[in-house]
C-alpha cells in the first residue's frame, strides 16, 4: 500500500484528504452515520454483532479472541497482573478530565457505569435483573458474588 507523507494508507489519512474518509472526518465504510458496509442492521460492525453471528463472534457467543473456552489465556506478568492492566509493566489507562478511567468516570457518562450510577459489573440490581435468572438480594457475600462473576463468563 502506497504510504502519504504521515506515514499512513493514502486513502484512509484525514490530513491527506484520503479517498476512505467521510465527511464525518471517519473511513466511510465504518461509519455508522453513512451507513457504512461493515455496518450491520443493529448499527454495529457487522464482524462483532452476536445477532448477524459475526465472524469474529465464537460458538459460545462472546468475542473469539477472548473466549476461554476457545483457548484464550490471558498474558501474566511479573507481578501476577494481566499484562495489559499492569501499571507497574507500563500500561496508562485513558484519563478523563476528571482523573480518572474514562469508562469509569460518573461525571462524564462512562460506558461502564449502570443506570443506578454505580460500576455495571458490580451493581447488584443490574446483575440480578440482567437475565432475570438470578433473584434480587439487598447484599451478596464474596463467594456469592465469586459465583454469579463465574455463571456471567459461560
Amino acid at each position: 500500500m502506497p504510504k502519504c507523507p504521515h506515514n499512513r494508507r493514502k486513502t484512509r489519512c484525514k490530513e491527506c484528504g484520503g479517498g476512505s474518509i467521510c465527511y464525518h472526518n471517519r473511513i466511510k465504510s465504518q461509519c455508522k452515520e453513512c451507513g457504512g458496509s461493515e455496518i450491520c442492521d443493529h448499527n454495529r460492525r457487522k464482524s462483532s454483532c452476536k445477532d448477524c453471528g459475526g465472524s469474529q463472534i465464537c460458538s459460545h457467543n462472546r468475542i473469539k479472541s477472548t473466549c476461554y473456552e476457545c483457548g484464550y489465556i490471558p498474558k501474566i506478568c511479573s507481578h501476577n497482573r494481566q499484562k495489559l492492566g499492569c501499571k507497574e509493566c507500563g500500561y496508562i489507562p485513558k484519563l478523563c478530565p476528571h482523573n480518572r478511567r474514562k469508562t469509569r468516570c460518573k461525571e462524564c457518562g462512562g460506558g461502564s457505569i449502570c443506570s443506578h450510577n454505580r460500576i455495571r459489573s458490580r451493581c447488584k440490581e443490574c446483575i440480578a435483573n440482567k437475565d432475570n435468572t438470578i433473584l434480587e438480594v439487598e447484599e451478596y457475600t464474596e463467594e456469592e458474588y465469586e459465583i454469579i462473576c463465574f455463571l456471567e463468563k459461560n
